[in-house]
């Protein structure tokens, strides 16, 4: 089994050693297993050493201009010739039995592709209990979040990718859509609980109380979400 492994990357130089390094290690975990890993780092438009780091870091580097999560991970799976895609944020650490498991899941023809289970680790207490909170919610309400998601690649081809209107939300958007066509050619897709990634807390670390209530509710997600402008202080103003 071939994956190939997605991280869109913008201005990550801070964080992209770290989560690569987490990826070396599952690699090396998973070396005697049948299955390879490819990884692509999708440069978003980075005027840092971004990239730079990457390449040296054993990534094939490509680029996309336009500042997009999603067009940046859909720029990554049409670089992608492997039959699992793996999409991973550029802040995000995985543990060593990630690729296994993804690969164990997908064995079965009947899965089309699912999430990993994310564990949030803030600095401030009542942020952890807001985070596990909407955590909860959202497993309830089926809104798996893209820190880790995978998939077939013959089955993000049938769904056109992620959607290139949405500047947030996209991630949602993906995994409600990959559910619906399981069903519709019954399949399932899987969420994997016994694992967690973990993803940078930087912006909850310093954003106010009201920031985070505002930005992380889904109501103002899915108001907004085709406003570009609105998520400017989410991505074109990253928190280092």
């Amino acid at each position: 089994m071939l994956i190939s492994l997605i991280i869109p990357a913008h201005n990550e130089e801070r964080y992209i050693t770290a989560t690569l390094e987490s990826v070396q290690r599952a690699v090396l975990y998973s070396s005697s297993e049948e299955f390879q890993v490819n990884v692509i780092v999708v440069d978003n438009d980075s005027n840092d050493a971004t990239a730079e780091i990457a390449t040296s870091m054993g990534a094939t580097v490509v680029r996309e201009v336009y500042r997009s999560v999603a067009r940046a991970r859909n720029r990554g799976a049409s670089s992608a010739n492997d039959e699992i895609l793996v999409f991973l944020d550029a802040d995000t650490l995985i543990p060593e039995r990630l690729f296994s498991r993804i690969a164990e899941v997908m064995e079965n023809a009947l899965c089309f592709g699912g999430t990993v289970d994310i564990s949030y680790c803030p600095s401030r207490r009542w942020v952890q209990l807001y985070l596990y909170l909407w955590r909860y919610v959202g497993r309830i309400a089926g809104m798996a979040q893209g820190a880790t998601q995978f998939c077939r690649r013959e089955i993000f081809r049938s769904l056109a990718g992620y959607d290139e209107s949405l500047y947030m939300g996209e991630d949602v958007d993906f995994y409600w859509r990959l559910t619906r066509l399981a069903k519709e050619r019954h399949g399932y897709v899987s969420f994997v609980a016994d694992l967690q990634v973990i993803p940078s807390t930087r912006r909850f670390d310093r954003w106010s109380f009201w920031r985070i209530l505002v930005w992380t509710n889904p109501v103002v997600v899915w108001l907004l979400r085709r406003r570009k402008s609105v998520w400017r202080g989410w991505y074109e103003e990253p928190v280092r």
